[in-house]
């Protein structure tokens, strides 16, 4: 099976790499332990340079980033000192600085059903989370700090 990725230059999309699905993995993490932390540390393990994975479960605890596009930096948004469930997080895995990079965005709930989103920070710990994760081969994406937006993007290697 072969995954196209779009990927973009400074002027626009120019650019598709195509890779091929690796290895497949589904499992859970520790309880108690961070979550992002938990991401990364898998990846280092399993030596995962590129990658796409979901995650469900439930936090003891969460802390979600927002990009403020116009001071082009992150600020920490929520910290949630509640149980939550994780109603979806969807990330990426790839390289910054040679090393490995985990970008995740995370949806949560609490038990009144109020809904709380953003981009997944250090200090979310684990009450029980799933994962599946799929490893892609063939390429391999590093961040690159981009001036206009402020971000490190993906860059072809």
């Amino acid at each position: 099976m072969s995954i196209r990725i779009l990927h973009t230059k400074v002027l626009g999309w120019e650019d598709i790499m195509k890779v091929q699905k690796g290895r497949v993995f589904v499992g859970r993490f520790e309880s108690r332990s961070d979550l992002l932390d938990s991401l990364t540390g898998f990846c280092k393990k399993e030596n995962i340079r590129l990658g796409a994975f979901t995650l469900i479960g439930a936090l003891s605890s969460a802390k979600m980033g927002y990009y403020k596009q116009d001071e082009q930096q992150f600020v920490e948004c929520l910290d949630l000192k509640k149980k939550l469930e994780i109603t979806s997080c969807v990330g990426n895995v790839s390289l910054k600085d040679g090393e490995v990079f985990v970008h995740a965005h995370i949806t949560l709930a609490d038990h009144a059903g109020q809904c709380y989103g953003g981009h997944l920070m250090p200090g979310a710990t684990i009450f029980a989370v799933e994962y599946y994760m799929e490893e892609l081969v063939g390429a391999e994406l590093n961040r690159i700090y981009d001036e206009e937006t402020g971000l490190n993007l993906w860059v072809k290697e």
